[in-house]
């Protein structure tokens, strides 16, 4: 049988976090440009065909 090890938790070596913080900021700022973009078509589009 497979001998059972514990599991360890600990940052990998060579992981670049602040560069991982940096692209999951751009993309959170992304998704609010995308979001306010999609709000204020639906609001033309309500304002010119309803």
């Amino acid at each position: 049988m497979a001998e059972n090890s514990v599991l360890e938790y600990e940052t990998a070596p060579g992981n670049d976090y602040p560069q991982h913080e940096a692209t999951y900021l751009g993309f959170i700022r992304l998704l609010k440009w995308a979001v306010a973009g999609n709000v204020i078509i639906l609001i033309l589009l309500a304002y010119f065909l309803g």
